[in-house]
C-alpha cells in the first residue's frame, strides 16, 4: 500500500540541505512528488515543503532516517501522514457567515479535516451544528467566569485531540495563557481596518471616513492582540455608492474567503513560521 506524507522544515541556510533530505528519502525508497523551497536572505533561514509517497510505511524507521539529517542541519522538521485528517475545533459567537462557509467546504470535501465540536459563547448556532451532526458546546463567557470558560475550552481541545482551533468570528479575547497553549494552532479572522477603526461597527467608521479599500486578515493567535503572524489577506475596492450595510456585506464575503484559504493552507502544511512572518507554499 502506498502512503503519502508531507515533510516541512526550516533551518539555517547552508549548502547541502536539499541533497541531504532527498538522499535520506531515496535511501528509504520514497518517491518525491512535489517540492517547494525558499531561502530567506533577511533571516538566513531555509524553508522547504516536500510531499512524497512510499510503499512501505514504517513510521519509526522513516522518522529515524529524517532525524539523522535533521540533526546534521539543525532542522525544525515536521512529518505529516496525509491519511490522518486533522481535527479542527471551531469557535463562533453571533456572526455565522464564516462558520457556515467552513461547514459547507467541509461537507463538499474542500477542507480535509474532521470537526469534533463547535463552541460558542452564545446558543444561536446549536441547531446548525446539530444539522451537520457536530457536537455543540455553549460556554458562556463573563468577566467573573472567563478563566473557567477557558478551562472548559482547553478541556475540549485535549479531550478531542484537536490539532487546530479556528476563531470563526469568535468575539472574545483569549487570555495570554491560552494563547501560549494554542501557539501555532489557532487561527483568527478579522477585518483589515485595524488599527485604524477599533471597537464596534468598524465598517460604519470606515464609511464615515470614506475608505476606498476594505479587506480581511487571517493570522495565528498570539498574546499580542490581532498582531500574530499573517497567513492570508484580501482587499476589495469600494466607492461612494456603497452604504455601511453594503460594506458589511462585502466584508462578510471577504472574511469567508480569507479564513477558508488560511485554514486550507494550515491543514495542508503549507504555512511555515518565520519569526513574526510566515512562509506560504501555495
Amino acid at each position: 500500500m502506498v502512503q503519502r506524507f508531507v515533510l516541512t522544515l526550516s533551518c539555517p541556510d547552508t549548502i547541502g540541505i536539499v541533497a541531504g533530505i532527498s538522499g535520506a528519502l531515496a535511501r528509504y525508497g520514497a518517491n518525491i512528488l512535489d517540492s517547494a523551497q525558499f531561502g530567506d536572505t533577511a533571516s538566513g533561514r531555509f524553508f522547504l515543503r516536500l510531499s512524497f509517497a512510499v510503499a512501505r510505511a514504517d513510521s519509526d524507521a522513516l522518522q529515524q532516517a529524517l532525524a539523522e539529517v535533521g540533526h546534521r542541519f539543525a532542522m525544525d522538521l515536521r512529518l505529516t501522514d496525509l491519511e490522518r485528517r486533522p481535527r479542527v475545533l471551531i469557535l463562533v459567537s453571533k456572526f455565522g457567515h464564516c462558520l457556515n462557509d467552513l461547514l459547507y467546504r467541509y461537507r463538499i470535501g474542500d477542507l480535509a479535516m474532521d470537526i469534533p465540536a463547535i463552541v460558542s459563547n452564545h446558543p444561536d448556532f446549536a441547531g446548525l451544528a446539530d444539522w451537520h451532526g457536530i457536537s455543540f458546546h455553549h460556554i458562556p463567557v463573563t468577566a467573573a467566569a472567563k478563566q473557567m470558560a477557558e478551562e472548559q475550552l482547553l478541556d475540549l481541545v485535549e479531550r478531542h485531540g484537536v490539532d487546530l482551533v479556528v476563531l470563526a468570528r469568535y468575539m472574545q479575547v483569549l487570555s495570554p495563557d491560552l494563547c501560549r497553549q494554542l501557539a501555532g494552532r489557532c487561527i483568527n479572522i478579522h477585518h483589515s481596518f485595524l488599527p485604524s477603526f477599533k471597537g464596534a461597527k468598524p465598517y460604519h467608521q470606515a464609511y464615515a471616513r470614506g475608505v476606498k479599500l476594505i479587506g480581511a486578515t487571517a493570522h495565528y493567535v498570539t498574546t499580542d492582540l490581532d498582531e500574530g503572524p499573517i497567513i492570508e489577506q484580501e482587499v476589495e475596492r469600494v466607492d461612494h455608492t456603497q452604504d455601511p450595510e453594503a460594506l458589511v456585506a462585502a466584508g462578510r464575503d471577504i472574511e469567508c474567503r480569507v479564513l477558508a484559504r488560511a485554514v486550507k493552507y494550515h491543514l495542508e502544511q503549507r504555512v511555515l513560521l518565520n519569526g513574526h512572518r510566515t512562509v506560504i507554499f501555495r
